[in-house]
């Protein structure tokens, strides 16, 4: 209990803006957003337009507890003037478990007790593990928790404690900046909340992820929570994964719940702390949706954004979600409310092995690769902390260069080795990154100094304040006598851009990491000719067995040609091709100055491994102007179309399709609600003759929906094809006279399900817990919009055009 002095002198119309969120008492919107915000009152706050409060010193506030009895009773006598008692005391936030099963709602833990947690351990997780026996950590290796979507805390029973300790001050006289006072002025009160949420977040990650791995280990098992957001929590996301085995975020596929890139992709900061640690594993709950069911177009959804993530240093995908429905339910049967739904009972499971294998040949290549970066980025110690996208790009590293991401706890932990800042994990970098706020603590600060002073190239503006109350104003000083004596006291020239030499090393500021690395003459990473943007292409760099090993994605739908640099050399390209399987050896590429230059193409969010494996001599070169062909159409396959449905779900047995039909639009609602397989046949014969030095392949060119296609040309060469254009080497099959074309094309469940609950008769053919007509958040619509199906074509022969000769150099 405290006795607060109200003096109109001190009422003042500046409160502590967004005091809720600074609090800790909510999420903070979105994904991943940025905080920083909560560290003062720039940002307007229209809820304390024409309100005041009153400004106390803390030297004036005066502790009651002590004269208050068991009952609640306070016997104190009063000084003269107004005062205002503040009894302080906490309650539940009432927050519940977001995604439940049945029996299992409730509150949420007390993630900041290490009671609570043990509590929970002893009383759910125990029991699953004795029932478990010997399959624990042998068969039963890891366990999981979801992300953050606990709202907000912010006090448990030994909270004051805490504090003192981790801070250095009693937190007790600044606590009626809670109540909305300003205690001292607006900055202090800023700069206690900033201790306050820091300390928060220092109690989560000790108290329940760093106890969650203790007890973990006890059992020979690991962990692997979803920890940093990237819901914006009471969190500092990095410190959190530092207790994990396996570092786990997650991905979506397009949703209406998150439409923008921004929204979906969350890898970075995961595999950044992977990399600063020394973890080998970068998992992701992947191709999560909430919105519409079963609509899963692979190549054109989950596929991009898986390469998306690869590129951010994914390297395990775990499917959002494999629902395990027991036979009873039917099908599509029991499903989560969210997807992608992938599990046995989707139409195209038995089809989907080409898919999974493209997952599982790209993951085992980057599992086993360390990383390569030029740029290490710090973000700061203000909470929540907890990254974005990797094209967020606070570095300014890209197009060209990639980068890692740390926290305080490894900032403080630093080497330099020939210049380069070394972190924990062992990787390298060329250049560390201070925030753009010009925030810092003291202990970041004088780490900075000592880095700078052993070699390190360090890029930030020299830092204005440091934002906490520890230390008092003997720690203030010894900060701003830091600062200038690494950055000087020019301030116009440390307001603007400039560079210089502290200790061994190199202090800049006004220029991007990009900036300062091409000036200094290191070449990009990775570049394409003629494109400067960083959503078109990406890449990431690793090293196996001393071997450079490049991943890279188109991120369009369009078909590119395009000339690619690497920085190495000396060693001859491979093409590493993750769908077939196949690897060819770079037929075009010039080398020198250490750099690589090849012409690529890619098709529609294609992907593909370069790896520089074979020794050359200097003087080796390629020689064609290619090392993929391009393709002509020669011939297009017209039709008629006899299309055999499967009646068990409704469709006609057999039915003439004179020309391509989207399914969905179809006349006969047999058709127009189908799900499932259906066999396209056709004949033809060949109006050209083919060349015998040329290959020949079948361009499918539009399947939907989920874009898997079975080819069988004259009852041979059943191939499985799932990404755009959807070609396959019909060179073997093809013959003179009349030709056989099967085309097994799979949609998914979405229009069955939808004719079921739209349809004018009264026979169902799905059973499911979903109900398509309620949108993403729960709300009935006027109409279900079928999903387009079926073998759209136009379906063609495509001749193979192998390259012309090449010469060139970089």
């Amino acid at each position: 209990m405290l006795a607060l002095p109200l003096k109109k002198e001190n009422i003042t119309d500046e409160g502590i803006t967004f005091l809720e969120l600074k609090l800790g008492l909510h999420e903070l919107g979105g994904s991943a957003p940025d905080c920083r915000f909560l560290l003062d009152n720039t940002r307007p706050d229209k809820s304390l337009a024409g309100k005041t409060t009153h400004r106390i010193k803390d030297g004036d506030i005066i502790d009651l507890t002590r004269r208050m009895d068991a009952t609640g009773k306070l016997t104190w006598d009063a000084p003269a003037g107004e005062w205002s008692i503040m009894r302080i005391g906490y309650t539940c936030t009432g927050a519940a478990v977001s995604t439940s099963s049945n029996k299992w709602q409730g509150n949420v833990l007390d993630y900041m007790s290490r009671g609570a947690f043990d509590f929970y351990w002893n009383d759910v997780v125990e029991p699953v593990l004795k029932a478990a026996g010997n399959h624990v950590g042998t068969t039963l290796k890891y366990m999981e928790t979801d992300s953050w979507e606990c709202g907000g805390m912010n006090w448990t029973d030994n909270f004051r404690r805490e504090f003192a300790s981790r801070r250095g001050y009693d937190p007790l006289k600044y606590l009626p900046v809670a109540g909305g006072y300003v205690v001292g002025d607006v900055d202090v009160s800023n700069a206690f909340l900033a201790d306050f949420r820091k300390t928060i977040a220092d109690m989560v990650a000790d108290n329940h992820y760093a106890r969650f791995a203790e007890l973990a280990r006890q059992h020979n098992m690991g962990i692997q929570p979803e920890s940093a957001g990237p819901h914006a929590g009471p969190l500092d996301g990095i410190k959190n994964y530092s207790f994990s085995e396996i570092v786990m975020s997650e991905f979506w596929s397009p949703s209406p719940h998150r439409p923008r890139p921004q929204d979906r992709f969350f890898l970075k900061q995961a595999s950044s702390a992977a990399h600063i640690y020394g973890k080998r594993i970068v998992g992701a709950e992947s191709f999560t949706t909430i919105g519409p069911h079963w609509n899963d177009e692979l190549w054109r959804n989950q596929k991009p954004a898986f390469d998306h993530e690869i590129c951010a240093g994914l390297n395990r995908l775990y499917f959002h979600t494999f629902t395990c429905s027991p036979a009873e339910m039917g099908l599509p049967g029991q499903e989560y409310f969210a997807g992608t739904h992938i599990n046995p009972q989707v139409t195209w499971w038995n089809e989907s092995a080409p898919f999974i294998d493209y997952l599982n040949r790209t993951q085992m290549i980057v599992q086993n690769g360390t990383f390569i970066a030029d740029v290490l980025y710090y973000y700061g110690d203000h909470i929540p902390n907890v990254f974005p996208y990797k094209h967020s790009d606070p570095a300014g590293a890209m197009p060209g260069f990639d980068y890692d991401v740390t926290n305080e706890d490894v900032l403080l932990r630093l080497n330099v080795r020939d210049g380069r800042v070394i972190v924990p994990g062992g990787i390298e970098y060329k250049v560390l990154v201070l925030p753009d706020h010009r925030t810092l603590s003291l202990d970041a600060l004088k780490k900075v100094d000592e880095l700078l002073r052993k070699g390190a190239h360090v890029i930030g503006y020299k830092p204005e304040r440091c934002i906490s109350l520890t230390g008092g104003g003997k720690a203030q000083r010894q900060f701003r006598k830091l600062a200038d004596k690494i950055w000087g006291t020019d301030v116009v020239a440390v307001a603007s851009k400039g560079a210089r030499t502290y200790g061994k090393g190199t202090v800049a500021w006004g220029v991007s990491a990009r900036e300062f690395l091409t000036g200094a003459g290191v070449e990009p990473d990775f570049a394409v000719a003629g494109n400067d943007g960083k959503a078109d292409f990406d890449y990431i760099h690793y090293t196996l067995s001393g071997k450079d090993v490049y991943f890279v994605s188109n991120q369009t739908e369009e078909r590119q040609k395009i000339s690619c640099t690497f920085r190495t050399s000396g060693y001859r390209p491979e093409i590493w091709d993750a769908l077939t399987g196949t690897i060819k050896k770079a037929k075009a590429f010039t080398q020198g100055g250490g750099r690589t230059q090849m012409p690529l193409t890619f098709e529609p969010y294609g992907a593909m491994f370069i790896i520089f494996d074979e020794p050359i001599s200097a003087d080796e070169q390629g020689t064609a102007a290619g090392n993929q062909p391009d393709y002509r159409p020669v011939m297009e396959v017209a039709g008629p179309w006899t299309v055999g449905f499967d009646p068990r779900w409704g469709g006609p047995e057999s039915v003439v399709f004179p020309v391509l039909t989207d399914w969905a639009e179809h006349a006969d609602e047999r058709i127009r609600y189908y799900s499932g397989a259906a066999i396209y046949h056709t004949t033809f014969s060949l109006d050209f003759t083919p060349a015998t030095d040329r290959r020949y392949f079948l361009q499918l060119e539009n399947v939907k929906d989920v874009g898997i296609a079975v080819v069988k040309v004259n009852g041979k060469n059943r191939s499985v094809v799932w990404t755009s254009p959807f070609r396959v080497d019909i060179s073997g099959d093809l013959k003179a006279g009349s030709n056989t074309l099967d085309v097994k094309v799979i949609n998914s469940w979405y229009n069955r399900v939808a004719g079921d609950e739209i349809a004018s008769g009264t026979e169902r053919f799905t059973s499911t817990n979903v109900v398509l007509q309620n949108d993403f958040r729960g709300v009935r619509t006027e109409k279900i919009r079928l999903e387009p199906s079926g073998l759209l074509g136009p379906v063609r022969i495509m001749e193979e055009e192998l390259p012309p000769m090449h010469t060139g150099g970089v």
